[in-house]
């Protein structure tokens, strides 16, 4: 009994000296430890908002060219693609200025935008409606409005309607649309928007995940399982709703295919 207590003594005395060598060396090397304060060295560096690398630019910031709408509608003016309607001019219909360039499956838009009253949105992954008339699409929408109800969402234009509203992660299946998560609340999100002044908005399309960031914000994503009604690819473009007198501005437009 007496070697057993004194064997049980040595194993406990070689324990904790073993313990006390390991917390004099402190966390291992090469970035895989806690440094003082309690952060955790990830190696995740932040992204910059003008990182354009791989990028190509679509609007030159001078003329439409590569872009189509009513000319009546859509100009450029301080180096921005501006639609406007007025009074003496109200739209009958929602119209758009599609850009001709490419119809990227796999991409990542950045642009800046600015609007002064009702709604517009970003077209994507969108298809030509010529039986509803000319400069109509349909498709996926990151949707803009000035009261920044809807801003940040993505909406189906003629399509399945709401898919995400802003602060929701959801998937898509035939018939039916159902969140998975929920990231900050909407009015939590409302409150990165910037009233009547310039936004900056990221748009990620990979597969059938459609992922929408404003103002380095993730407003909402949208896993879409559903094959008859998901789009792989398409057009590109810009809204101008019915609705009172409007003017929305778009600048700064970079696309990368993935």
């Amino acid at each position: 009994m007496k070697k057993l207590v004194a064997n049980l003594v040595v194993f406990l005395a070689a324990t904790f000296l073993t313990f006390a060598v390991i917390a004099q060396q402190g966390p291992p090397q090469g970035g895989q430890g806690r440094p003082p304060g309690g952060g955790m060295r990830t190696g995740i560096e932040p992204m910059a908002a003008d990182d354009r690398t791989g990028f190509t630019q679509i609007f030159d910031g001078k003329t439409l060219k590569g872009w189509d709408g009513n000319p009546e509608v859509w100009r450029v003016e301080n180096e921005a693609i501006v639609g406007e309607s007025t009074a003496d001019k109200p739209l009958k219909s929602n119209t758009f200025i599609i850009y001709r360039g490419s119809q990227p499956g796999d991409f990542e838009l950045k642009l800046e935008y600015r609007i002064n009253a009702t709604n517009s949105g970003v077209q994507y992954r969108s298809a030509e409606l010529p039986d509803a008339g000319k400069w109509v699409l349909k498709g996926y929408q990151a949707d803009i409005d000035f009261n920044n109800q809807y801003t940040g969402q993505l909406y189906e234009e003629r399509g399945r309607g709401f898919l995400a509203m802003r602060g929701q992660v959801t998937q898509l299946i035939p018939g039916k649309k159902q969140v998975i998560a929920n990231l900050r609340s909407g009015d939590d999100l409302k409150a990165a928007i910037k009233n009547n002044d310039w936004n900056t908005l990221h748009i990620i399309a990979r597969g059938n995940r459609l992922t929408h960031i404003l103002n380095g914000h993730l407003m909402a994503e949208v896993i879409d399982d559903d094959p008859a009604g998901r789009a792989m690819g398409g057009l590109i473009g810009f809204q101008m709703h019915t609705g009172p007198p409007m003017k929305v501005e778009y600048k700064n437009i970079w696309l990368k295919h993935l």
